[in-house]
């Protein structure tokens, strides 16, 4: 009644809806109810946290979030409210895979079996290539992940399938880690099963380590993450240059995944905090 009554008197609409105009009026004129209330400031609350995370997160980490700040909350009325509002989470499309396999080279051995679960920090990492769709052309993207923390530690961008984007990406992980022993990851593509990129690992201590072919399973971990940046970035921005690109993925990576954006493997700790967490325990 109160939408329409600019439209329509309010005793027509009260005749109509068999109620009576002054109950309307006692209805309008009562305080807002204790939940309604707290209704208001929890919705303002999570639309803050909707576009801090870029309108990526759902109901699970913004519910997640919420309890970070002490706020006592159900995820049911976290679903509720944000439903009311509109918001919505970013969903997980299509999976995209730029392997090209080199009969030439002999794939290192599989040592992680699809046991992606490290124990500690730079005992496995795990790696991929992706591209990202520019005006100018593809840009294609590798990266190194800590299995345990689920933190991109290594990266890097050519404009072709080159070894020499994994290898980039390797020796910035390499540069920020300082690792000993640590078994890498990925699949066969050319790019990993190359000479260039075996005597690599060699020199640096780093144990190889490769997938089956075509089974997405042997990577699950890179492939999560390249679902994560598809539907989060990629799928919700058009770049006009690979410039423009690089800045994009450098700012999801460093300026969210890594250090906000709340993981449920990791109990909804970012790759940091759950990092920040290990070494204050140990």
């Amino acid at each position: 009644m109160s939408a329409h009554q600019a439209v329509f008197p309010i005793k027509t609409m009260a005749r109509v809806f068999k109620v009576s105009a002054s109950g309307y009026y006692a209805w309008r004129g009562r305080p807002a109810s204790a939940r309604a209330t707290a209704d208001v400031d929890l919705t303002r609350k999570i639309r803050t946290i909707h576009a801090a995370s870029r309108k990526t997160y759902g109901a699970p980490r913004i519910h997640a979030e919420l309890k970070a700040e002490g706020v006592a909350i159900g995820k049911k009325r976290v679903a509720r409210l944000m439903g009311a509002a509109g918001l919505v989470g970013a969903s997980r499309r299509r999976s995209i895979t730029t392997t090209r396999r080199d009969p030439a080279h002999r794939p290192p051995n599989d040592l992680v079996r699809r046991n992606f679960f490290g124990e500690k920090p730079n005992e496995l990492w795990v790696a991929d290539i992706t591209f990202v769709p520019t005006l100018a052309g593809f840009l294609f993207l590798a990266v190194v992940l800590d299995a345990w923390s689920r933190r991109i530690v290594g990266w890097a961008f050519s404009a072709d399938l080159k070894t020499r984007v994994v290898l980039d990406a390797l020796d910035m992980a390499l540069a920020a880690r300082k690792p000993e022993n640590v078994i890498h990851h990925s699949d066969q593509g050319s790019q990993y099963t190359s000479l260039a990129f075996g005597n690599r690992c060699k020199d640096a201590g780093v144990r190889p380590s490769a997938g089956s072919v075509g089974d997405a399973y042997d990577n699950a971990m890179c492939e999560s993450f390249f679902a994560t940046l598809e539907c989060e970035l990629l799928d919700r921005n058009r770049f006009r240059s690979h410039s423009e690109a690089r800045m994009a993925v450098f700012s999801f990576i460093e300026g969210l995944y890594n250090p906000s954006r709340r993981h449920s493997a990791l109990g909804y700790l970012s790759p940091i905090e759950y990092e920040r967490l290990h070494h204050e325990l140990t």
